[in-house]
């Protein structure tokens, strides 16, 4: 039998005898009303007038009344039911090196209310794990961090007993950053197969050199099963290799730099992004008008600058120019070459001149000689 009686109160054990005394024993017999109902769960009343609870469920729970033959009220409880404290379940979550947060369950369902005090220690000394009842966990400010083991004990207490629960931790191990924050994804203008990836620290990790963080990230086009992966001490990043045209899964974790033990951040939250696209439209080469107007004999349209456009006009007066450089170079050509033939006639003429005049000129003198 369990039982503890705490100011107009008392508590059971459930499945076990209860027993609600009596407080007078002069005035005999008694009867007992539970919520004032002469309906009792399974009981016995001793012959000092005590009620006795056999093998108690919920349904015994409530406020009991003793009377005696006269209707007068002797005593008035409330009977509350549940069990003692049980061992708690552990677990500790550290976000920095300056913070310690530990959570419990409890593996015994007590249905009654209970207190905790909770305190740590790092082999030498023990100090106050600071409790917040209504969600179950505690928290240590700048534990010593060099310490490679700590201790976690925590007691719990209602009115049937109380439990403690030790626990050992390993700060280093159980170092888990929480997920890059502002995740970013961005295009480059000009570069169809690039994305800048940005973020922030964790806004629960101090921001000093001292704690420094590596920053894994993860991409993917949609719809592929199989991700690339980069590393980074930096904040930003730049993916070189994205797939020209198509949306792309992006996450981002994170780890302290210098604890190779220490854990990997959850992932951020799945974001898309596209790489940098050229949505200008290049013009056709024929006009739609030139498709489907049939040719005719009549006079030829005019070629303007609204009816075609610049580029052509551009190509247009660059085969002129081209042409006339030709026609010119031609023509020159053929000027040298008639300057040329024109020379050569008129020296080999002129040679064969001079050599006339120099055999006439022998001839004459031959004939002015005396025979």
């Amino acid at each position: 039998m369990s039982v503890f009686a705490v100011s107009g109160e008392q508590y059971g054990r459930l499945e076990s005898n209860v027993t609600l005394s009596n407080m007078s024993l002069t005035r005999l017999p008694v009867s007992w009303h539970l919520s004032h109902s002469a309906v009792l769960p399974w009981h016995q009343v001793t012959p000092n007038g005590s009620l006795v609870l056999l093998r108690v469920n919920h349904s015994a729970q409530g406020t009991y009344s003793c009377y005696d033959n006269s209707g007068r009220l002797l005593r008035s409880i409330k009977l509350r039911l549940g069990h003692p404290p049980g061992r708690l379940t552990i677990s500790c979550q550290v976000p920095n090196h300056t913070h310690v947060r530990c959570s419990w369950v409890e593996t015994v369902k007590t249905f009654l209310p209970a207190e905790y005090n909770a305190s740590f220690s790092n082999g030498k000394e023990w100090s106050p794990c600071i409790v917040d009842v209504t969600q179950k966990h505690c928290d240590v400010v700048h534990p010593a961090f060099w310490q490679p083991i700590h201790t976690l004990r925590i007691t719990e207490t209602n009115a049937l007993g109380s439990k403690n629960t030790t626990a050992s931790v390993k700060l280093h191990e159980l170092l888990k950053p929480d997920p890059p924050e502002s995740v970013l994804v961005k295009e480059l203008g000009g570069y169809p197969k690039k994305l800048l990836i940005s973020w922030r620290f964790p806004s629960s990790w101090p921001q000093h050199d001292a704690f420094p963080l590596i920053f894994h990230i993860r991409y993917r086009p949609q719809g592929s099963m199989f991700w690339s992966e980069i590393y980074s001490l930096d904040n930003s990043v730049v993916i070189w290799d994205a797939l020209a045209g198509h949306l792309h899964q992006v996450q981002v974790r994170t780890r302290d730099e210098i604890n190779a033990e220490s854990q990997w951040s959850e992932w951020s939250p799945l974001l898309l992004g596209r790489p940098w696209e050229d949505y200008t439209t290049p013009e056709p080469d024929v006009e739609p008008e030139d498709i489907f107007t049939l040719p005719t004999k009549s006079k030829p349209e005019a070629s303007t600058p609204k009816s075609r456009g610049s580029k052509h006009g551009d190509e247009g007066n660059l085969g002129l120019v081209i042409l006339l450089v030709l026609f010119s170079v031609v023509i020159l050509t053929t000027i040298f070459s008639l300057i040329f033939v024109s020379m050569t006639v008129w020296s080999v003429q002129r040679r064969r001149d001079h050599a006339t005049k120099q055999e006439l000129t022998s001839m004459v003198k031959m004939k002015s000689i005396p025979i």
